[in-house]
Formats: C-alpha cells, sequence, structure tokens
C-alpha cells in the first residue's frame, strides 16, 4: 500500500514539473525564435530604409550606382539586394547565381510590403521584403531585401536540441528526487499507520478482557437465583465497567490531543495548590503501603502557565505511578525549583521503587506500554497521557531510571510571568 502511494506521489510530481518543465522551455524557444526573426527584420527594414533614400535622393535612371555605394557594407551583412523595374522586370540582383523569384504582375499595383520566408534552395531559406520605391512623381520600381534565414534557424535548432536534452535530463532528475521525497514524506505516514495499527490491537486487547468477564459475569448472575451470588456479580460488573470507563476517557484523552481538539485555556496556576491537592489524593493510597509521600518547597507563590486540571491529571499520574511501583515502606517526594535563565519551572517526582529496565525507557511512554504489568492494574496509558499534558502546555517530561534505585521523572514547565496571590 505504501509503495503504491509512494510511487503515485512520486509520478505525480514528476508529471506536475515535466509540463512546468515542458512549459518553459516551450516559452523561452518562442521567445528567443521572436527575438532573432524581430532583429533580423530590424535590419532588413533598416536597409531598406536606407537604400529607398539614396534612390530618392539621386532620382537616377542608372540605379546600379545608387547600390554600388553600399554593397561592401551590404555584403559584410550577408544581405541581399534585388530590383525590379515598374513592370516588374528584375533590372539588377547581388545574387545572380541564384534562381528568382518574381514579382506576382497582376497585383503590382496593390503590393504592401511585407515579410516572408522563402527556399529558393532546399538549403539556403531567405527572409525578403519586397516595397514599392516612389517619388512624388512616379513609380521607379521594386525594391526586395533579403537575408540569411539560417542565422535563425540554425541557432533555433541548436536552442531546441539543448532544451530538448536539458529538460529530459531535469525530468529524470526530478524523478528522482521526487521518489525519494515521496519516501521522506510517507515515513511520518507509515509511522502513523504502525502506531494505529498498534495501539488498535493494544485498545482490542485491553477491552476485550473486561467485557468478556462483563459477560460471563452476567451469565452467572442470570443462571443462578441466589441473591447473594447475583449480588457479588453484579459488583463484578460495577467495577468493570468502571474500569472500561475509564479507559474509554483516556482513550477520546489522547485522541482529541492527537488531533488538535483540545484547546485548554492556559492561565497562570500556583504550582504548589496543583501538587498539594494531588498529594493529599494519593495520601491514603501510599499511608496503606507505609509509603512516605512528601512534597518539598520553597516558594508557595510560584505560578505555571497551563490549565490546572490537566497539570493535576498529569503530576496525579506520576505520582500514582510512583506508589504504584514503590515497594511497602518505601519513599515517594516531589519537589520543585527555577529553572534560570530559561524562565522554566523544574518538578521532579522521585522514588525508592524496583525501577525502570534500561531496555524499557526508550518505550516508558508509549501507549499501552508497562515493563511490569503484574505489579499494577493499570491500562498503561498513564505515563502516554502525562507526556501529552507535558507537551500540550508547551514542557517537556523526561525520566530517569535503573533497577532497583527508583526513578525520577522531570516535568519542565513555562513558568507564568507574574506571581498568584499568597495563599
Amino acid at each position: 500500500m505504501f509503495q503504491t502511494t509512494r510511487r503515485r506521489l512520486a509520478l505525480w510530481y514528476t508529471m506536475v514539473t515535466a509540463v512546468l518543465l515542458l512549459l518553459f522551455a516551450s516559452g523561452f524557444y518562442g521567445y528567443v525564435r521572436l527575438t532573432l526573426i524581430d532583429r533580423i527584420d530590424d535590419t532588413i527594414t533598416h536597409v531598406a530604409e536606407v537604400l529607398e533614400r539614396s534612390l530618392l535622393k539621386d532620382s537616377s535612371p542608372n540605379f546600379k550606382d545608387s547600390f554600388s555605394d553600399s554593397a561592401a557594407d551590404l555584403e559584410d551583412d550577408r544581405i541581399e539586394i534585388e530590383w525590379f523595374s515598374p513592370r516588374g522586370d528584375l533590372l539588377w540582383t547581388t545574387m545572380p547565381n541564384l534562381p528568382i523569384v518574381p514579382l506576382p504582375k497582376q497585383s503590382l499595383e496593390t503590393m504592401q510590403p511585407t515579410y516572408r520566408t522563402v527556399y529558393l534552395t532546399p538549403t539556403d531559406p531567405l527572409r525578403q521584403i519586397t516595397e514599392p520605391i516612389a517619388s512624388s512623381k512616379e513609380l521607379l520600381g521594386f525594391l526586395r531585401i533579403s537575408h540569411p534565414w539560417f542565422e535563425v534557424t540554425k541557432p533555433i535548432q541548436q536552442l531546441f536540441l539543448d532544451l530538448t536534452v536539458g529538460t529530459t535530463i531535469m525530468v529524470v532528475v526530478v524523478a528522482l528526487c521526487g521518489w525519494w521525497l515521496s519516501g521522506i514524506a510517507m515515513e511520518p505516514v507509515r509511522d502513523s499507520y504502525q502506531r494505529l495499527k498498534q495501539f488498535t490491537a493494544d485498545a482490542s486487547h485491553e477491552l476485550r478482557n473486561p467485557i468478556a468477564v462483563i459477560q460471563t459475569n452476567a451469565q452467572v448472575a442470570l443462571a443462578d437465583l441466589d441473591p447473594a451470588v447475583q449480588y457479588q456479580q453484579l459488583e463484578i460488573i460495577e467495577r468493570l465497567t468502571r474500569r472500561l470507563g475509564k479507559l474509554l476517557d483516556d482513550l477520546l484523552f489522547l485522541a482529541r490531543q492527537d488531533s488538535g481538539i483540545v484547546n485548554s485555556p492556559m492561565e497562570p496556576c500556583n504550582l504548589y495548590r496543583v501538587l498539594h491537592q494531588v498529594v493529599e489524593e494519593q495520601q491514603i493510597i501510599a499511608q496503606a503501603k507505609q509509603i512516605e509521600l512528601e512534597l518539598s518547597y520553597r516558594d508557595i507563590n510560584l505560578s505555571v502557565l497551563g490549565n490546572s486540571d490537566r497539570l493535576m491529571r498529569l503530576f496525579t499520574n506520576l505520582i500514582g505511578n510512583a506508589i504504584a511501583y514503590t515497594p511497602n515502606g518505601g519513599k515517594v517526594s516531589i519537589s520543585y525549583q527555577i529553572v534560570t535563565p530559561q524562565n522554566q519551572i523544574q518538578v521532579q517526582v522521585r522514588d525508592t521503587g524496583v525501577g525502570i529496565p534500561e531496555s524499557a525507557l526508550p518505550h516508558i511512554f508509549d501507549r499501552f506500554y508497562r515493563h511490569q504489568p503484574q505489579s499494577t492494574g493499570g491500562s498503561g496509558l498513564g505515563l502516554a497521557i502525562a507526556k501529552a499534558i507535558a507537551d500540550n502546555h508547551r514542557g517537556q517530561i523526561k525520566v530517569e531510571s535503573s533497577p532497583g534505585t527508583g526513578t525520577i521523572f522531570t516535568v519542565t514547565l513555562p513558568q507564568a510571568i507574574s506571581k498568584i496571590a499568597k495563599l
């Protein structure tokens, strides 16, 4: 699927670029060709004006003398001249060895100066203009000026060859670049697809087990008419539905984070108040395991920029996770400090738990990942949610750990510009 999409992207990229290159090459070719033609036509027009002034000035029947003065200059420019009588008969020419193109005698009286390209020989085309020369009294004759056409055809043919070769090379290069760029463009899509595939598989696994247990307990409750047994099964069903509800809430939260739907208002939040409330809520769980839960602080007036509900969920996940993976009699400490000069606040959650293997650290924030699933009944989404909240607050979350020495989670959040009032 990805290879097919990659080929299509590369093909479309190559086709669009090829069309643009062809349009550019065609436009450039046409522009150069018209420029060369205009230059030759301007030269012919200039020569015609000079000769016409000379003829009208002399008013001499010996027209050969009128042309002989300019013959050397015209020869350098490769310009040929033909002089016709008022009746259209050729009287004098500078190209006696070439075939003569007679004037159309039936339209001599209405002839207008017009540029045209003629082929006296298959290899020697000429650019010509024929115009009548008349004084105030009479028509003196017709003057035809010819210029070699190869000054247009030769560079145009070479330009066409160069553009064809250059465009072909560019299309090949663009095709290779398109294949490379489409691979780069498809890489995030491939990664997202793999993550989505893994996420779907993990979510299906997490949902399948409690749904199966609910179905089993419901069947047992329906089959057994003993109220005590039915009550027990209903309690199990109620507990599992709560677990499913929490799992679905977590999945919905992460889906909204991924799609950018979550747009929590950011405002100064008293960090001590957020952490203090979380510690109070987790204190009962810690006491049940005889774990010392300590909040260290120096300034109760520091504030971070964020959403207090989201921040409480972030630190609840981190502290709850630390308590879950810390053995009885251990310790979980929370502290925070200002990081200068970045104008940020760093919060650390440190525990004396079992630690995390080095091989598991790169995956610790992956969804549904649990390095010790037997230690907790969680779904494996807590740290993923914590990271999503930290990212949403333009912050960072890092972990340091080794087996047997405990774990340190460090959260860095932007400090609010102003402090909020003291408690």
